[in-house]
């Protein structure tokens, strides 16, 4: 069933009995303090009880309540009628009033519960054992009871909300208006699903399932984003796996230090340039354009490489994204400022660096934090109508002794080392590529064409050009 339109948010819900009961106790305490003071009976369990009472927070124990201790190390404590009929009532049925009351069920109005860290103990290389005991099971479900129940009942999922929900508790005189709880329960619902998703992805993993029989990808909301890859399209970021862990460093988690909101292609080509920079060891700079390199070099340092790899095509580099594999410091930097781009990232910048890139006051600086494994294995999927297309992240890494020679002459160590370079920057244009190269840096790049003959035209005509362009007599290709 579709509607029209949003749907009618139900009216403002009075909370005189809350259910505090949270894995991550930031914010709980100060939380708890606004919920006292309006006069709002506090129930809690374990570790978040003995918090409050510590702070001095007049708290009600659900075994008290229950009249069952917390049994099995803790893994059941909420799961009791008490507590679930309390969230699940409907307050204006008659029939689920008279139940409540037969049973000694009092309403819960007011739900705040975060989950057993699953996703940050297995990214932090918890074993097998680690990661099933960091499964909730009475969390989730209170999650789910009370957003079900949103009509009635106020959900927090995430201690972000606190401030928002205790802010109009104060306004309102110890009531929660229908808009927030209803967002508050859509956010309830998206962390369960995201949970879920990561425990299945972690588990088909470890039972060897390549292609489990269903799947469940889950994301957070990451950073804003201007438009999408058209100006009239929209567009919004999300960080892999709910947000709760930390993935290879690169654009999804860089921090921006300044520059103009990111769209759509600012992303997806800072991701395919920082990913093709961290191909290398030695310091390596590129420039991608909608998702293919203009230009890619190694040399001594992040100057060199950067002027190496812009020259390759500069007329394709303009407005581009520029990547480094180390940090940046300020030569490199008044290198890229010599012309026009879009996005900068690299692990670091230097003060002056910073400094330099200021003077632009609309270069988008991404500052990763580190290098992405290139062998890393993932999880990379893409949306078709109708469907997701699904397979793993290419981890393959060309090295010397990966190359079958079948010429009548072998070729030089200095040849070996350019193919080897060609074949790592060819893996990250678009199919079908052909890469040619020399003195480690490109000389021409064709990519995205119908026929590899079509891609080395292009890679040709692309050298030709930017050889002409710069004065040069001698043709980029000899000896590439």
């Amino acid at each position: 069933m579709t509607t029209d339109g949003p749907e009618e948010s139900p009216p403002p819900a009075r909370v005189s009995r809350a259910l505090l009961s949270v894995s991550d106790k930031t914010g709980i305490a100060a939380f708890a303090g606004v919920l006292a003071r309006l006069g709002v009976e506090i129930l809690s369990t374990g570790g978040t009880a003995r918090l409050l009472e510590g702070a001095g927070i007049p708290v009600v124990r659900v075994e008290a309540r229950a009249g069952f201790p917390e049994l099995l190390d803790g893994r059941v404590k909420t799961l009791h009628p008490v507590v679930h009929g309390g969230l699940l009532a409907r307050r204006g049925d008659a029939a689920h009033r008279a139940q409540m009351a037969a049973h000694g069920i009092a309403p819960i109005d007011l739900l705040a519960v975060n989950l057993y860290p699953f996703e940050r103990t297995v990214a932090a290389g918890g074993g097998f054992a680690a990661g099933v005991e960091n499964i909730d099971i009475g969390g989730p479900a209170l999650l789910r009871s009370a957003a079900k129940n949103h009509e009635f009942v106020t959900v927090l999922s995430d201690p972000a909300d606190y401030a928002e929900a205790a802010a109009a508790l104060e306004e309102s005189g110890g009531a929660i208006n229908g808009a927030l709880r209803r967002r508050l329960a859509q956010a309830a619902f998206a962390r369960t699903a995201a949970y879920d998703a990561a425990i299945a992805a972690w588990l088909a993993a470890r039972t060897g399932l390549a292609a489990p029989p269903r799947i469940a990808i889950a994301g957070a909301a990451g950073r804003a984003l201007r438009y999408g890859e058209n100006p009239h399209q929209r567009a919004a970021f999300y960080l892999a796996g709910g947000g709760e862990s930390r993935p290879r460093p690169g654009a999804a988690t860089a921090e921006q230090v300044q520059g103009k909101a990111l769209s759509y292609n600012n992303l997806a080509d800072a991701d395919a340039a920082f990913e093709l920079v961290c191909e290398f060891d030695a310091p390596a700079a590129a420039v991608v354009k909608h998702a293919n390199p203009c230009g890619a070099a190694c040399a001594a340092g992040p100057e060199a490489a950067f002027r190496a790899a812009r020259a390759c095509d500069p007329l394709s580099a303009f407005g581009g994204v520029a990547a480094f594999n180390r940090a940046i410091d300020g030569a490199a930097a008044e290198a890229v400022c010599e012309g026009f781009v879009e996005v900068v990232i690299a692990p670091d910048a230097d003060a002056a660096a910073r400094a330099a890139f200021a003077r632009k006051a609309n270069l988008r600086l991404l500052i990763a934090g580190g290098l992405a494994d290139p062998a890393a294995r993932e999880t990379r999927a893409r949306t078709i109508s109708g469907g997701l297309l699904v397979q793993e992240r290419d981890a393959a890494r060309i090295g010397p002794d990966d190359l079958r020679v079948v010429t009548r002459r072998r070729p030089t160590a200095a040849e070996t080392a350019d193919l080897v370079f060609a074949f790592r920057v060819c893996k990250h244009a678009r199919s079908n590529a052909v890469v040619f190269a020399r003195g480690g840096r490109t000389a021409g790049i064709g990519a995205g064409q119908p026929s590899r003959v079509d891609a080395a035209h292009a890679a040709a005509a692309k050298a030709r050009g930017a050889a002409a362009a710069a004065g040069e007599s001698e043709s980029r290709l000899a000896g590439s």
